[in-house]
């Protein structure tokens, strides 16, 4: 696995702290910095995925989180979209639709108009590193499938209604969303409810928008309580709310920058879990981070709000955490208790800097790839 170790810090809380159950590991290798304009972002942070840009396949299975299982289409051909058409032969939908395991690849650069949810199928990987790909009109939609990646993709101007720039629903699992750039859809940016699970969001970008991630649908859907669902290292850049907003799902925050939003940072509703960590929080003109909002779940006779645990959060520019105490430490999971090791810093200047400059697409290479090829 590519997981790498961070140190652990209690900033947030200005007092010490029991360490963590994972490592601090100085040997880890850095990322490498893309153009010259990023050189030594990275300011000595210990920092995740340090090699999976090394072959083009290295992503497969190197998610930290609840989305670590996903392996995409590593054991498939590659696939190579050729023209920028909404669909027919070379297209990205045409290579979405096909049932056996592929990863696609980009030779053209440009803007893909979409007149309709582009659906994906199971083992699927959508490789935009090498090329700068933007997806517009309509978004993606992740219906009954499993392993799924995108890397690397832009998502910007989605309409109509309930139009999201990725939709994942209904039962869908072992989902690695990477290094996405996501903007201004009718709808929300990302949307994950009914079901769906094992999903990591990492080192993406959301800007200019307003419902940015929901997970969890509305409260008659109990069985997303089966829901759990990692976020990190991602840059909420004045997004309005939800980042996110959570009904019965559990969920693992950590070494995000949420800044300038427009209601709230953070809203945890019906029997939601949500376990906070070392993210930096900062308030523009809205100073609440947290907000509880009580739902009745169906099955249930009296209504609730869900549990937010912070651990090493950071608060500035006035921020006002509001949080409510945990008056049972079990209401919140702890996230080593589904896996071993993650990456997390201290939330520091050198983070927040980092997470300003090297979220979101990303000007990558693409590595030669062995592997047989469809068309």
């Amino acid at each position: 696995m590519g997981n790498r170790h961070g140190r652990y810090s209690a900033t947030g809380h200005g007092k010490h702290q029991p360490h963590p159950p994972y490592k601090y590991d100085e040997s880890v290798p850095k990322i490498p910095t893309q153009t010259s304009t990023l050189a030594n972002v990275n300011m000595g942070l210990c920092l995740p995925y340090a090699h999976v840009d090394s072959t083009l396949r290295a992503l497969a299975g190197q998610a930290e989180g609840f989305g670590r299982h996903a392996i995409g289409g590593l054991h498939g051909p590659l696939y190579h979209v050729k023209t920028l058409a909404d669909d027919g032969p070379g297209s990205l939908r045409y290579g979405c639709r096909e049932k056996e395991p592929i990863w696609i690849v980009f030779e053209v650069s440009g803007t893909i108009e979409l007149s309709s949810y582009l659906n994906v199928s199971s083992y699927k990987t959508i490789d935009g590193r090498g090329q700068r790909i933007k997806l517009t009109g309509k978004g993606l939609r992740l219906k009954e499938c499993e392993h799924v990646i995108i890397c690397n993709l832009e998502f910007e101007g989605g309409r109509g209604h309930d139009i999201d720039g990725i939709q994942i629903k209904p039962n869908s699992k072992h989902i690695w969303i990477d290094r996405c750039s996501l903007t201004d859809f009718d709808d929300g940016l990302i949307d994950i409810t009914r079901m769906s699970t094992d999903i990591t969001i990492s080192r993406c970008h959301f800007f200019n928008h307003d419902k940015t991630i929901l997970i969890g649908a509305d409260p008659s859907n109990t069985g997303d309580r089966s829901m759990r669902v990692t976020i990190h290292h991602c840059f909420f850049d004045g997004t309005r709310q939800r980042h996110p907003r959570v009904r019965c799902a559990k969920v693992h925050l950590y070494n995000n920058y949420t800044r300038n939003w427009g209601i709230y940072a953070v809203c945890a509703s019906v029997e939601s879990q949500i376990y906070s960590q070392c993210n930096i929080y900062e308030a523009g003109h809205k100073k609440l981070a947290f907000k509880y909002l009580t739902e009745k779940a169906e099955d249930k006779e009296e209504g609730c709000t869900g549990c937010i645990k912070s651990e090493g959060d950071l608060f500035v520019s006035g921020t006002q955490a509001g949080l409510t105490p945990i008056t049972n430490e079990t209401c919140v999971f702890c996230p080593s208790e589904f896996y071993e090791t993650w990456t997390v810093e201290p939330p520091t200047d050198a983070l927040k800097h980092f997470l300003e400059h090297c979220t979101g697409w990303q000007c990558i290479p693409r590595i030669a790839d062995q592997m047989p090829v469809v068309s």
